[in-house]
């Protein structure tokens, strides 16, 4: 299982967090394209009970999301640079 911040790193440039949770912010944006139940999303992506800490399920859900929304929005630019080796 893949280790979650509650909330990812806000910076203006992809990040090595960005990178190794890429496939978790498509999975966010295609069930929030679904309209799946926010809940059911922090549980399957994040491994967390809704029930248990609700408040937390609920930031890392919306945080994520608002950074896998930065992604498709600017972020995508920065993994399309040339990288230095």
């Amino acid at each position: 299982m893949t280790t979650f911040k509650d909330e990812p790193p806000q910076l203006d440039r992809v990040s090595a967090y960005d990178e190794a949770h890429l496939a978790s912010y498509v999975r966010l944006l295609d069930a929030e394209a679904e309209g799946a139940d926010w809940r059911e999303v922090a549980a399957i992506i994040f491994g967390l009970d809704p029930d248990e800490a609700p408040e937390r399920a609920k930031r890392m859900y919306d945080s994520h999301l608002a950074r896998a929304h930065w992604m498709t929005q600017k972020g995508y630019r920065h993994l399309l640079e040339p990288r230095l080796q």
